[in-house]
């Protein structure tokens, strides 16, 4: 079975604990504990498999579609994501922040994708803070049943 991997195409730009101990280990620190929560500033991204297609779920709330650039380029799917953030702490009402964690200002996500992905048929779309980003597989890939009847 064929899955979608989470690359970091810039180890130079990564910090100590994600760069260091990527170089050294040959992984990174989230991958020793078990759980990718470590990585700051990239939206959360979920992966499921059906018969027919791969779909990609990323959470980005406050985007619109246009701040999204989609790509694919030697199997790998880049997804980047840029919009001007709120720098005011106030709004009109005088409701201000008291902690604020998702405030994504730009990103940049690259996923390597199986060779079973059709490339010329993935979508997506942006709606209500989640981008769905749908892969589907080539015929040939796709899980083939038949019943063949005795004479």
């Amino acid at each position: 079975m064929a899955n979608i991997v989470k690359v970091h195409p810039f180890p130079a730009t990564k910090t100590f604990t994600n760069g260091l101990l990527n170089e050294f280990f040959n992984r990174g620190i989230a991958d020793v504990f078990g759980n990718d929560d470590m990585v700051m500033n990239q939206p959360a991204a979920n992966v499921t498999e059906t018969n027919d297609a791969f779909k990609l779920t990323l959470a980005a709330p406050g985007f619109d579609k246009k701040d999204f650039a989609l790509h694919v380029e030697n199997n790998y799917l880049t997804i980047e994501g840029k919009h001007e953030a709120q720098t005011e702490e106030k709004n009109e009402d005088g409701e201000k922040f008291l902690r604020r964690e998702f405030r994504y200002e730009a990103f940049k996500r690259s996923f390597k994708l199986p060779n079973s992905v059709n490339f010329d048929a993935i979508s997506a779309v942006y709606e209500n803070g989640l981008l769905n980003v749908t892969l589907p597989k080539k015929e040939e890939a796709k899980p083939f049943s038949k019943n063949i009847q005795i004479g």
